[in-house]
């Protein structure tokens, strides 16, 4: 006797995943022209990876030979934003990193595949963002929600607050339908309407298109995937985001809908949100790794928390920062942090005496080109079309 999928998906249910939707893998894998054509037009900036990956999201029998059905998995992460007056940072990133959170639970979904198919642990892969996998496009085919305009998968359950992991399969599952039958001649913005209220509010104009987003505009990339300098013109549109930035999310109307999260697959770390950028820019390297151990910011490094902080504090004139930016600008061992240092400096208005002594300490150009910078704030570029 066939196994029940209903009984598999309510199995998966109370190991906490929120939503629990089959699509089958077939010739045409959802999403893989419109990534490619993203691609092509150099949108994912720096990441590089995704570009070599082309190859596996658009074929999933190369991630998993045979494979025939994916399981998508989401994880609700809504809950009320943190606004303190302190730093703004990105609501997923006031968690443990999700990725280690909700892995145990794509571990318990494995046993019971197996359980429930007599599968082997060959049979199954399963991955939490980080896999060659089209996870939004994959959501919005088996019914999870819809891509919206801002290139979010969006739920009318959730709104825009969903985890999302995947596992392939070598078992046939029933498909579930698309959230309406609109989807096949309108795979974006599907339920949107006529709101274009997430590519207005974008303080970068990083969505040239509905459903496009364009990273290397994007404030969450400027804060977190860029590795060096963040070019000046995207710095005060940056505004008070520490870490990533969720404003084509939090203005969309579906977010009416969104409940709080239960948390049993993630591990809440609100009192991050309670740091003041001093508390940031004065961390010493032990200091940032007991503070932010287990964290996805982890990965951003001191380095990068540090610039970030440096921008942060010049645009909303945090003038009790200007000491440990000070610090930063004459005595920080990396020359990006020093060069966001002066930057900050210089938009404070500091003396020119005081920024003529540090530029005789320095020998770095990329540090002497802010010393010597003639605008500090030429404003965002108009919005690429291209």
């Amino acid at each position: 006797m066939r196994p029940d999928p209903e009984a598999l998906r309510s199995r998966l249910h109370t190991l906490g995943f929120d939503v629990v939707r089959f699509a089958p893998i077939g010739e045409f894998t959802p999403g893989s022209k419109a990534f490619a054509d993203w691609l092509e037009l150099g949108y994912q900036g720096e990441m590089a990876w995704l570009e070599r990956s082309l190859p596996k999201r658009s074929d999933p029998d190369l991630v998993l030979k045979g494979a025939q059905s994916m399981i998508v998995l989401g994880v609700n992460y809504g809950d009320t934003p943190a606004r303190s007056g302190r730093p703004t940072w990105a609501r997923y990133s006031l968690y443990r990193d999700y990725h280690d959170t909700i892995k145990p639970g794509l571990v318990a979904a494995g046993r019971e595949l197996e359980q429930w198919g007599g599968l082997s642990d060959r049979d199954y892969r399963y991955y939490v963002d980080t896999g060659p996998v089209l996870e939004r496009s994959w959501s919005a085919q088996a019914g999870v929600g819809f891509t919206g305009k801002n290139a979010m998968l969006i739920s009318r359950d959730f709104g825009n607050w969903l985890f999302l992991a995947a596992i392939l399969v070598r078992t046939d599952l029933p498909a579930n339908a698309a959230v309406s039958r609109r989807y096949q001649d309108q795979p974006v913005g599907t339920l949107c309407g006529g709101c274009t209220a997430c590519l207005e509010a974008c303080p970068t104009g990083a969505l040239p298109a509905p459903g496009v987003l364009d990273a290397r505009r994007c404030i969450s990339y400027l804060t977190i995937e860029l590795k060096g300098v963040i070019p000046v013109e995207w710095r005060q549109a940056i505004g008070d985001r520490i870490y990533g930035c969720d404003v084509c999310a939090e203005v969309c109307p579906w977010n009416r809908f969104a409940q709080v999260s239960r948390s049993v697959l993630l591990a809440p770390r609100p009192e991050i949100a309670e740091l003041t950028l001093r508390d940031i820019l004065e961390l010493t390297p032990e200091r940032f790794a007991e503070v932010f151990k287990g964290t996805a910011i982890k990965r951003l490094k001191l380095r990068g928390l540090l610039r970030n902080a440096c921008i942060v504090a010049a645009n909303i004139d945090a003038q009790d920062c200007i000491p440990a930016i000070h610090r930063l600008a004459g005595n920080h061992s990396e020359a990006m942090v020093r060069a966001h240092a002066v930057w900050a400096l210089r938009v404070f208005g500091l003396e020119t005496a005081e920024l003529v002594h540090l530029a005789e300490q320095e020998e770095d150009e990329v540090v002497l080109a802010e010393y010597r910078r003639e605008e500090l704030n030429p404003g965002t570029p108009p919005r690429s079309t291209s």
